[in-house]
């Protein structure tokens, strides 16, 4: 796996949400996974968790866009990490720092922690 691989898995991620379907977004994360979400102060521990959640998070209509990553992988982990930003149907946008932290299963890349959070300046 090299850090092309790994920065293409948050493209897919994009396009989910931006397909405006929640259940596309969670088929990306491992079913023990954690997200700290952007939006919510609930942190989700479950598929059925993350649906509540993107089903809130998508009807903003968000698409995204890194503009600082920080891929490292160790064999069956990667983490990438930085800084993006999302718009919003509405015309809003909001900056936010992540952390993704992804397993190979031996077929695929999931996700199994998630951190979004805002940007404290700003």
């Amino acid at each position: 796996m090299n850090n092309e691989t790994i920065l293409s898995l948050f493209d897919d991620w994009n396009l989910a949400l931006q397909s405006g379907e929640p259940h596309k977004v969670v088929a990306l994360y491992d079913r023990e996974c954690v997200l700290l979400p952007t939006i919510s102060n609930e942190v989700r521990h479950n598929h059925a968790e993350l649906l509540d959640y993107f089903f809130q998070f998508l009807a903003l209509g968000p698409s995204g866009k890194i503009t600082e990553t920080n891929i490292r992988i160790f064999g069956d982990l990667a983490i990438n990490s930085g800084v993006y930003s999302f718009s919003f149907n509405d015309g809003s946008s909001t900056d936010a720092r992540f952390t993704f932290v992804y397993r190979w299963t031996g077929q695929h890349w999931l996700i199994i922690e998630h951190h979004s959070s805002r940007m404290p300046e700003g």
